[in-house]
């Protein structure tokens, strides 16, 4: 059986090792090299890092199915997998391969369709995430579902730890899925429309805190936005990141929320919010490395009753 490859990020890159390893890649398919870092200089994508070390042919496109029909069909391939790609497939594309098109999906859908289901699923707190093998279809992630794998998520898990796992699990989950399609014992199930729920894209001005959420969801949220976008308050009018808080107990609820109740070295940096305080355990300031809070608090002053914005 032969497969097409189609992803971008690290994410994606995971998955096609797994692929690759098992099934007959004939082509991996990404977006063009895009400027990178304070040079602007071209950098490939994940994906087509780890294609082109794994010698399999890379082809790029800014939109493929506009611009790739005629090579795509050339390829002759039997079945299509999406990791991560990020572009809208047509009708014409989807109708290439003989045995469909599958899409590995992080996420336990139809919970979290669309972009950034990882970060999602630790900003809410979930107990549970996974990954779901589906077939793709012009509506964002309303395939059927093949099959899902779950894994509960860790206490102090970030979105990037959790992202780590779920890509193995991806990779495990969509070679089971290809050994169905190719044995033809594949059982597609559809997708309850009235269960799903979606999740929208994350930008870097998502990260700011609000203090007026409780201690549990400041935690939630520091881990969801760790480490892109990162969560980030202001102290003074400069950005500082947040990239450890947890809840602490014995403070008073009736202050302001987002005022600073402690800054002591000794203790650390704790703000008041919704349902008591939330320490900033660890921080990164703007042109700074990560430290500890009170590190932060030995070279820079702070005054309990200052407001963070």
């Amino acid at each position: 059986m032969k497969v097409l490859f189609l992803g971008t990020p690290d994410f994606s890159a995971v998955v096609l090792r797994a692929v690759a390893r098992k099934f007959d890649v004939v082509a991996a398919v990404t977006n063009p090299d895009r400027p990178s870092g304070r040079g602007y200089t071209l950098r490939p994508s994940p994906l087509k890092e780890c294609a082109t070390a794994l010698g399999i042919p890379v082809l790029q496109y800014e939109k493929v199915s506009r611009e790739g029909i005629d090579d795509i069909a050339a390829l002759g391939a039997d079945i299509a997998v999406t990791a991560a790609f990020g572009q809208i497939l047509s009708e014409r594309f989807l109708s290439l391969f003989p045995l469909g098109v599958l899409n590995v999906h992080a996420s336990l859908l139809p919970r979290y369709r669309g972009a950034s289901p990882i970060q999602w699923a630790i900003l809410n707190g979930d107990e549970y995430a996974g990954v779901s093998i589906m077939r793709t279809v012009r509506e964002v992630d309303a395939g059927d579902v093949l099959l899902q794998k779950k894994v509960r998520t860790g206490e102090r898990e970030t979105a990037g730890e959790l992202f780590d796992r779920l890509a193995v699990l991806g990779g495990e989950a969509i070679c089971e899925a290809l050994s169905l399609v190719e044995s033809g014992r594949a059982v597609f199930t559809p997708q309850n429309p009235a269960e799903a729920t979606f999740c929208h894209m994350i930008t870097k001005a998502d990260g700011r805190m609000d203090f007026s959420r409780t201690a549990q969801q400041l935690d939630c949220f520091v881990r969801g936005m760790t480490p892109w976008p990162s969560a980030f308050t202001e102290i003074g009018g400069k950005r500082i990141k947040v990239l450890e808080a947890e809840a602490v107990d014995a403070h008073p609820t009736d202050r302001p929320c987002g005022e600073v109740l402690c800054a002591d070295p000794a203790v650390g940096l704790t703000v008041a919010c919704k349902d008591g305080a939330v320490r900033l355990k660890r921080i990164q300031p703007e042109g700074k490395a990560a430290m500890s809070d009170s590190d932060y608090l030995r070279g820079n002053r702070v005054s309990a009753g200052t407001v963070l914005k």
